[in-house]
């Protein structure tokens, strides 16, 4: 199983990259790509997905915290 990788973009949304499953509540499979975007904002209209209506309306730049290799 290869690795996936979940990009929390800066004012957007999250990219995920890689093969996943993503299901709802009562288990029914959402169709997906290999790499798509899921909304942060709420505001689009194909939830889960991000149709990009945060534009200019949601703020947003999230960052880990940075880990020296000394305490890894």
């Amino acid at each position: 199983m290869s690795k996936v990788q979940i990009k929390v973009m800066d004012n957007g949304p999250l990219r995920i990259t890689g093969e996943v499953e993503l299901i709802d509540a009562e288990g029914n499979v959402f169709p997906t790509k290999p790499t798509f975007s899921l909304c942060r904002c709420g505001l689009s209209e194909k939830l889960p997905f991000c149709d990009a209506s945060h534009k200019g309306k949601f703020s947003s730049c999230v960052r880990a915290e940075k880990v020296l290799d000394d305490q890894k």
